[in-house]
């Protein structure tokens, strides 16, 4: 819109406009750096302010050739000023979605009103760039530099309302953000391949993204206020979690650094420190709204830039709340801490793990879930348990931060004690983080060395880790025991049952003696069976000789060790009365725990030494 028709009549000289119209300047309006050396008579007919500041200076010094008016809180500056000046002079003014808004705030702040004047030129423009996103958009941009005015005048309000309309309604804009930028804009979602370069499928969606690149020019309380805003018309919680994070990728280099974005000033380490405390407060808290790995980031990134305590707790819990669908390398949180005990902050992970333990899950959870159990969902779709997928998880994460020297036992324990028993299948897993953590840490004792396989069920134990487990020398005897009992029972079993499986079959085949061709199909069948039960019964047999040879070796241990103290007691002209060691007792229940033994009686005498 152009007001006006004049040529210009201003020129610069350093920090000063002139007029060139030939006469003399008779005042001048100081806006911050800025001297406009103007005249009375044109300023005074259009701004009601103008005219009294000016009288008001005449008044004070009559004598004084040039009146100096100081604006120093105009809103928008020098740049709006010089704009009003050839307004008043009747030069030609282009208004647009970038200076309209400064214009407006600077004509009513000078109180250019009336009809035709400046204000409702551009108050009848302004209407006009709120039908426009990307004008609408331009303006919003510029209105921080005209506030407070700009806020009473409700044009953030008006521009904010415009575009979480367009946002929630008309996705056929689309085609407006993308033509700003010249080409389509990356995804804000996924982590940029090695290469850079993007497949289709890693592009924005225009029916539901468009708008994202556009909106995160903003300062973070605009931006706040349009997320708000967009909220409260009816946006779904994952659209708002797509647009925060876009804009936080953005403007957080820890957490968008392996995107590519346009480059952006940097912040400050307290800028960043704020922002993130902004952005998840303005985060929805619905589960699964926000993915997982993006909150592990923001946590990961509020322990570098230490931000608010509660900044950290609220991240906790949310990623608590959605643990089930994390992945080991974003669990992987490096220690921050002054003390830096270990190389990962583990207690921050058993935090995590304590809020995903007291948040209320679906009553599949509190199920013991079998071998290969999956829980049927809705839609059809199939999926474990979340209580077993936290469990894997945390199993793998042990495994990892096992080797730490500085783990403590307590610790370890502590966290591998944290999901129920239930949750596992398989302690295959756990067994890996026990065996990797007795490896790194061979100074434990042996009470602590049987606290800490005390975190596995031995009977939960596949056959491989059974075995390996029967061999494994930094395991406790009595694990070894336990493991070995159980695989002997678990294949005795299983031995009986192909038993009862091969008789059936036998029963069936006698019952149809004629059958032809189409009946050889299960004689081969019984073949394979009878290999396998072959091939059971060996693997019985070895079990069965490991644990005579194990008892044996038990035996001479306690015959050595009796030998001995007999001896000692003799040489010292004492009597010992013991009781002989049955290494067949039920030392060992099913469940690991130990029962009770008669204890070795010793009875003292000098003249006598007597062995029962």
């Amino acid at each position: 819109m152009t007001l006006g028709s004049k040529a210009d009549l201003f020129h610069l000289e350093g920090q000063s406009w002139l007029c060139t119209n030939g006469l003399p300047s008779d005042v001048c309006i100081e806006v911050g750096e800025m001297c406009f050396h103007l005249h009375k008579f044109p300023l005074m007919t259009k701004s009601q302010l103008l005219e009294k500041l000016i009288q008001e200076c005449c008044q004070k010094d009559e004598e004084a050739n040039k009146c100096v008016v100081s604006l120093p809180d105009l809103p928008g500056g020098a740049e709006s000023f010089f704009h009003i000046a050839r307004f008043c002079y009747g030069g030609r003014i282009d208004l647009t979605a970038t200076n309209v808004v400064g214009i407006r705030c600077t004509a009513e702040y000078l109180q250019m009103t009336g009809e035709g004047n400046l204000v409702s030129q551009t108050v009848t423009f302004l209407d006009q760039v709120l039908t426009n996103w990307m004008d609408t958009i331009k303006a919003l941009e510029t209105c921080e530099a005209a506030l407070p005015l700009s806020e009473e005048l409700h044009i953030i309000s008006r521009c904010i309302d415009f575009l979480a309309s367009k946002v929630c309604t008309d996705s056929a804009l689309a085609r407006w953000s993308t033509s700003r930028h010249g080409g389509t804009a990356h995804a804000p979602l996924g982590t940029s391949p090695w290469n850079g370069i993007h497949s289709s499928s890693e592009q924005l969606s225009p029916m539901e993204e468009w708008w994202y690149d556009d909106v995160a020019n903003f300062k973070l309380p605009l931006f706040k206020r349009l997320i708000m805003a967009v909220g409260s018309k009816g946006m779904t919680p994952d659209g708002i979690a797509r647009a925060v994070m876009f804009y936080a990728r953005r403007y957080l280099p820890l957490i968008g650094r392996n995107l590519v974005f346009p480059i952006v000033p940097t912040l400050s380490d307290a800028e960043q420190r704020t922002l993130i405390e902004e952005i998840v407060e303005i985060l929805p808290n619905q589960k699964g709204a926000t993915p997982t790995k993006f909150l592990l980031k923001l946590l990961r990134t509020s322990m570098v830039l230490h931000a608010s305590s509660s900044c950290r707790e609220t991240l906790e819990r949310r990623i608590g709340a959605q643990l089930e669908d994390a992945v080991l390398r974003d669990l992987l949180i490096p220690n921050t801490s002054d003390s830096m005990e270990t190389l990962y902050d583990v207690e921050c992970v058993q935090r995590i793990v304590d809020h995903f333990l007291s948040m209320d899950h679906d009553d599949v959870d509190s199920n013991i879930v079998e071998e290969d159990e999956v829980v049927e969902m809705e839609g059809g779709s199939t999926s474990l348990s979340s209580t077993t997928m936290v469990a894997n998880l945390l199993d793998e994460y042990l495994a990892e931060v096992a080797p730490d020297p500085n783990l403590t036992l307590e610790k370890f324990l502590l966290l591998g004690s944290a999901i129920p028993d239930y949750a596992r299948s398989l302690d295959d897993g756990i067994y890996r983080a026990v065996d990797i953590y007795l490896k790194e840490h061979p100074y434990l004792t042996e009470s602590e060395r049987e606290q800490v396989c005390r975190l596995m069920n031995c009977q939960k134990l596949s056959i491989e880790a059974s075995t390996h487990a029967a061999q494994n020398e930094r395991l406790p005897l009595r694990v070894i025991v336990q493991v070995l009992f159980f695989e002997q029972l678990r294949l005795r079993t299983y031995v009986a049952g192909w038993y009862f499986f091969s008789d059936n079959l036998e029963q069936s085949q006698d019952l149809s003696g004629n059958m032809g061709r189409k009946n050889e199909p299960p004689f081969k069948s019984k073949e394979g069976e009878a290999i396998k039960l072959g091939e059971m019964k060996e693997r019985v047999c070895e079990l069965e000789k490991e644990c005579d040879d194990m008892k044996q070796e038990i035996d001479k241990l306690v015959k050595t060790k009796r030998n001995w103290i007999i001896n000692f007691y003799r040489k010292c002209n004492l009597k010992v009365k013991t009781r002989s060691f049955d290494i067949k007792s039920p030392k060992f229940s099913c469940n690991g725990e130990e029962h009770h033994q008669p204890s070795r009686r010793v009875s003292l005498d000098k003249k006598h030494v007597h062995a029962d």
